[in-house]
């Protein structure tokens, strides 16, 4: 999920660069607009995903309260599919 969103803000940050080049023409700065508004609704949702996700695993209250191979297998059942 970390990477997703440095992904989301590595892009937003190009798009507002080249926005503000002067040298582009108009309809590329509205282009560069349109997909800055897309990448961010993607990041929020990516965001809200990885939100809905560990609630649904628990949160991550049990992992900060286990220890030792307990956490493991934990970990292991929560990261590989059934």
């Amino acid at each position: 999920m970390v990477g997703k969103a440095l992904l989301g803000l590595a892009i937003i940050w190009v798009h507002i660069t080249m926005a503000t080049e002067r040298s582009i023409d108009e309809k590329v700065v509205r282009a560069f607009h349109r997909e800055t508004f897309i990448t961010v609704f993607a990041l929020l949702l990516i965001v809200g995903g990885y939100i809905m996700e560990v609630t649904a695993l628990g949160g991550f209250s049990f992992l900060m309260s286990c220890s030792g191979a307990e956490c493991a297998a934990s970990a292991m059942s929560a990261l590989l599919p059934n």
